[in-house]
């Protein structure tokens, strides 16, 4: 049986290449405006686009903000793409609103580089801090070049959640891994084969 997944659109988000990638992985995918039926997934993508604080209020407003807490909370398979995984932490520099506050740590803006542009935009390599028997590591390996567009990232993640990094100038969480809960600040629907090869990894290990 083909694994259900809900999408969550909180109004901002481009969700097309997400639903597509993973119907192509024969997954079931309903996109949701509002927690009903949300429970009858077996797992939550949320793809995230645009600020913080428009993210988060959005949240609010349709009621999906309590429910991706008590989603993540009860250890049931996540998926956050982009600001879906920013918006799992205290707050970002980008807004004052609170995060969903499921892991410690905060969100800041690169600093200032003249030999870098922000937003981090393009391909660069991610290296897993997984063991090579990990199942979401299966046919991964380090250096995979992912597709970024960016131009905050998080900090202060706790040592207990495993954290994919990556160099921009600096080196930063380019995604954590903790329980069933995944998030990348890279977009797997647009990192060709590597990208659905993780999707892939998440359906058939994860979920």
């Amino acid at each position: 049986m083909s694994q259900k997944i809900g999408v969550v659109d909180y109004g901002t988000g481009n969700l097309r290449s997400v639903v597509k990638a993973f119907e192509y992985l024969g997954a079931q995918v309903q996109v949701f405006h509002s927690p009903k039926g949300l429970d009858q997934m077996d797992a939550l993508v949320f793809p995230g686009q645009g600020t913080f604080d428009q993210c988060l209020d959005a949240l609010d407003q349709s009621g999906l903000h309590q429910k991706l807490q008590e989603w993540i909370r009860a250890g049931r398979p996540y998926f956050g793409i982009c600001l879906g995984l920013q918006v799992l932490f205290e707050g970002s520099e980008e807004g004052k609103l609170p995060g969903l506050k499921i892991f410690p740590g905060m969100v800041r803006r690169f600093p200032p580089n003249a030999s870098l542009k922000v937003p981090h935009m393009g391909w660069n390599a991610v290296n897993w801090n997984l063991q090579p028997t990990n199942p979401l590591r299966k046919d991964l390996v380090d250096g995979d070049q992912f597709y970024f567009v960016h131009s905050y990232y998080v900090t202060g993640v706790s040592s207990d959640v495993v954290k994919f990094e990556t160099s921009y100038g600096i080196p930063f969480v380019s995604g954590i891994f903790s329980g069933k809960c995944v998030a990348t600040q890279f977009h797997p629907e647009k990192s060709q084969s590597k990208g659905l090869q993780l999707y892939r990894n998440f359906l058939e290990k994860i979920v």
